[in-house]
């Protein structure tokens, strides 16, 4: 199958290059990780997709007509933002919120900056998720999410399949095993 995106020999950065070389590939129906310690460049390598990093050297070849959902490692600014939790899911995705899991189905009412870190987490991840986009981007999902809702997580991604794709970095080398099905180590 076609790849939806393509890496080869990629050195990125911001005013010089801080990852890389860099090669792989994401197809349709498969979440591939990208797996490093802290600081090797692994949010770098996703932003060359998003236009925030700069790409030096190598080159980044999409799919045809490729759109892409991407959920940042940082999450939403909330102070200024008095949003209920169902009017921002309906910002960042088309989806039908009746699909949602009950646990955030119970919190579509409240205000997004009532919810705990993880309760924000867990619908802008989710809101991605839902989003018809063929390639996911996901920077550290896991991040303040609780056992359980790192259980709904996996589960998602792994019904994750089909026409889409999913380039997945997290922390978690337990996480990204169970739920990746090839990791890209990152060198430092």
């Amino acid at each position: 199958m076609a790849a939806l995106i393509t890496f080869e020999g990629v050195r990125a950065g911001y005013e010089a290059p801080v990852v890389g070389p860099l090669s792989f590939a994401v197809r349709a129906g498969e979440v591939v990780g990208l797996s490093g310690p802290n600081g090797c460049g692994k949010t770098t390598a996703m932003r060359v997709l998003t236009g925030e990093a700069r790409l030096f050297e190598g080159r980044v070849e999409r799919g045809p007509q490729l759109d892409i959902a991407y959920q940042a490692q940082q999450g939403i600014e909330v102070e200024e933002l008095p949003l209920r939790a169902l009017e921002l899911f309906r910002l960042m995705s088309d989806a039908d919120p009746g699909a949602l899991p009950a646990r955030l189905q119970r919190i579509l009412d409240r205000r997004i900056d009532r919810l705990s870190g993880g309760e924000r987490q867990l619908l802008t991840v989710w809101s991605v998720l839902s989003h018809p986009a063929r390639l996911l981007l996901l920077d550290e999902p896991t991040n303040n999410l609780d056992p359980d809702g790192e259980r709904l997580l996996g589960e998602a991604l792994c019904r994750t399949r089909g026409e889409r794709g999913v380039l997945l970095i997290s922390h978690e080398l337990a996480f990204l095993e169970r739920v990746c099905d090839r990791l890209v180590e990152v060198a430092a």
